[in-house]
């Protein structure tokens, strides 16, 4: 049976459309994502950088982290690429001509809302599941890091702090293997007290054993013996071993932090008449995924009269607007999860206050360019925005060319 003409085109349509949506949401997913990893990763080598053997931890740490930052990044994403193909359209004259062909611009929106619906889903998988999992992963990552074993080399000016020691030294070979002006204190087996000073040390980790041997030369030795008295010992050459300390203590069980429980562990925890959360926590933290999660849809009926308003060349009011918006709504909700959480406000009416007023203004906004394209109630806001940016820049440039003249 042949397919109806005019069917076939809109499918061609919404497969153009795609397309065109494809390439800038990965771009500026992956950028967004890359960008906020790099800087994390920079603060976590500088948190790990007491030992050469908490730095194979970092990749584990930063890949523990993509759910987190992917969560964040995908409503800017998927906003910034709705715009950037929305201008693209508009500046070739394409939504008109969609326009004069008969096609509605609801119709025009659709495969983008389409498009939010899926990432509606894939938002549930990643706040629901996905970043529960990996933010205890961090964290269980992290715990091993920090108390991981001494690797036997200590950089001068560097110092070692387990839980029975605590080791530092002034200066130190590029090896780290030998060390001046040495610093030692330490508990023993039944807790007692011992601090060692030394001239220079010669560091030498035993082969298969979690011990490093330490030839300390020119110190002293003071610590308690079994009646609680003070003991001092001056040495030339004295030798002790030293353990390369694994794990502290166990990482508590995940459960303890709402943001650690998937979405169905933050329902069915709600239920129970005694919860190791706060109900009023779990419900909010439940309500705010699936708002940022069913909002994504509704992204596209913001962007297309934004885009619209924004005229050839003049695109930046537009972006702030939305920025300015999008990062109210982020906020909203975390204020209204503050407000449940500290039992000033219903979970319900904080975390869905915010999510309608934010629907309906996107859907008010969208209604209100079906007729006109590009007339849009805020419109106005725009093009008086625009004209202020551009005399801030003339005003900027002709100081600057003033001040060079």
């Amino acid at each position: 049976m042949p397919v109806p003409h005019g069917t076939s085109r809109l499918r061609l349509i919404d497969r153009y459309l795609l397309r065109l949506l494809f390439w800038p949401i990965i771009g500026c997913l992956g950028v967004t994502v890359i960008a906020l990893l790099l800087e994390r990763v920079l603060r976590l080598l500088d948190v790990l950088s007491q030992s050469s053997a908490r730095f194979g931890y970092v990749t584990s740490l930063a890949a523990n982290l993509v759910p987190h930052y992917l969560g964040l990044a995908l409503p800017v994403a998927f906003f910034v690429a709705l715009f950037i193909v929305i201008t693209k359209l508009s500046d070739g004259s394409e939504i008109d001509a969609l326009l004069a062909s008969g096609q509605s611009l609801t119709r025009i929106a659709a495969p983008f809302i389409c498009v939010g619906l899926f990432l509606t889903v894939f938002s549930l998988i990643v706040f629901g599941y996905m970043q529960p999992y990996s933010r205890y992963a961090y964290r269980a990552v992290m715990h091993e890091a920090v108390n991981a074993g001494w690797n036997g080399k200590l950089s001068g000016g560097a110092f070692i702090d387990e839980p029975k020691l605590l080791m530092t030294a002034d200066d130190a070979d590029p090896a780290g293997q030998r060390l001046t002006r040495v610093f030692i204190r330490r508990l023993d087996a039944n807790g007692r007290e011992e601090v060692i000073t030394a001239a220079t040390a010669d560091l030498a980790a035993d082969p298969g054993v979690k011990t490093v041997t330490m030839l300390l030369r020119k110190g002293q030795r003071i610590g308690l013996d079994a009646r609680g008295q003070y003991r001092t010992l001056v040495f030339d050459q004295f030798t002790t071993q030293v353990p390369l300390a694994g794990a502290a203590a166990l990482l508590r069980t995940r459960g303890g932090d709402e943001r650690e429980l998937t979405l169905g562990e933050l329902a069915r925890q709600a239920e129970l008449p005694k919860p190791v959360v706060p109900r009023a926590t779990l419900l909010a933290e439940l309500y705010g995924r699936l708002a940022r999660a069913f909002f994504l849809p509704f992204l596209p009926l913001l962007a297309f009269p934004l885009g619209l308003a924004a005229k050839r060349g003049n695109r930046t009011p537009g972006l702030i607007i939305a920025g300015v918006l999008l990062l109210a709504f982020q906020h909203s909700l975390q204020l209204g999860q503050s407000l449940a959480e500290s039992g000033k406000a219903m979970p319900l009416a904080a975390i869905g206050a915010p999510f309608l007023i934010f629907t309906s203004f996107s859907v008010w906004m969208f209604i209100g360019s079906r007729k006109r394209p590009g007339q849009t109630p805020v419109t106005e806001l725009i093009r008086r925005m625009g004209i202020g940016i551009v005399r801030f820049r003339r005003m900027f440039r002709s100081k600057f060319e003033r001040a060079n003249a």
